[in-house]
């Protein structure tokens, strides 16, 4: 009993169950995506998984077509999200709250369904489904993970430091460009990571909202995992896939560091 009571006191025993978890479910995958990225389908270590892709034209132009989407979805979700942060940062009572929930009510549904909707509207109204509902889609589903950051960056700016510049003579736009936009940044960076890294792999979004007709990066990956005779391909696209999200992630931690660093400057 009174080991049992010691086990249940230490802080360590504790993590022990997301140590578990995080080694059958994050570092077993990821060494057997680069063990098999780097081996034939007969077990003999090879790198033509790799040059297969920089060599198949149709496979290298979808993942330049889906860097595309992914870098057309931030930037709309950046323009849609950055107003709506700081109107919901600025605003005061129950503002906030209500926009926030009217922001989060979709996210209840999984996104699946969300997506199946949003081709249904289309249906409904008549508009084909091919590159616009495909970029309507991504914005719809992503657009929350851009809010969101953006809205805690802007709540817990300095006021004294918006006053300041008020009480040095700088208009409302000045204030704006020269304080506010520099000092939520950081939230932005946090944004186009948190919307850029889903898009760039997403497939089953672009699958139901172009009827299958746009093939993206991550439907490559699909296929070819799926059809069991192109698993070591596969895995080597999904290994492209994680270096790619991997640069973006220290990109966007070393920007947050540096606009932390240097303030307004």
């Amino acid at each position: 009993m009174a080991k049992l009571t010691n086990i249940f006191n230490n802080r360590r025993s504790w993590a022990a169950p997301y140590a578990l978890f995080l080694v059958l479910f994050v570092v077993l995958p990821l060494i057997m995506i680069v063990f098999y990225a780097f081996h034939d389908a007969s077990g003999t270590f090879t790198v033509h998984n790799f040059t297969k892709f920089f060599t198949t034209n149709t496979d290298l132009n979808r993942f330049i077509y889906s860097i595309g989407i992914a870098i057309i979805t931030t930037l709309i979700c950046i323009l849609l999200g950055y107003p709506a942060a700081y109107i919901m940062a600025s605003a005061e009572f129950n503002t906030p709250k209500v926009m926030a929930i009217l922001f989060i009510l979709p996210m209840w549904v999984n996104f699946l369904l969300r997506t199946i909707a949003t081709a249904e509207l289309f249906s409904m109204l008549g508009m084909p489904l091919r590159e616009g509902a495909l970029l309507f889609g991504m914005v719809y589903d992503f657009l929350p993970f851009m809010i969101y950051p953006i809205y805690n960056t802007i709540q817990k700016l300095d006021n004294s430091y918006l006053e300041a510049a008020r009480d040095l003579g700088a208009t409302p736009l000045q204030v704006f460009t020269k304080v506010t936009l520099p000092l939520s940044m950081p939230g932005i960076y946090s944004g186009i990571v948190m919307v850029f890294m889903p898009t760039v792999s997403t497939f089953a979004i672009s699958e139901i909202l172009t009827e299958n007709n746009i093939h993206l990066f991550g439907t490559t990956i699909q296929e070819s995992i799926n059809s069991g005779t192109m698993l070591n391909y596969g895995a080597a696209l999904s290994l492209i896939m994680l270096v790619i999200i991997g640069i973006t992630s220290l990109i966007g931690n070393n920007d947050n560091s540096e606009s932390r660093e240097g303030g307004l400057l």
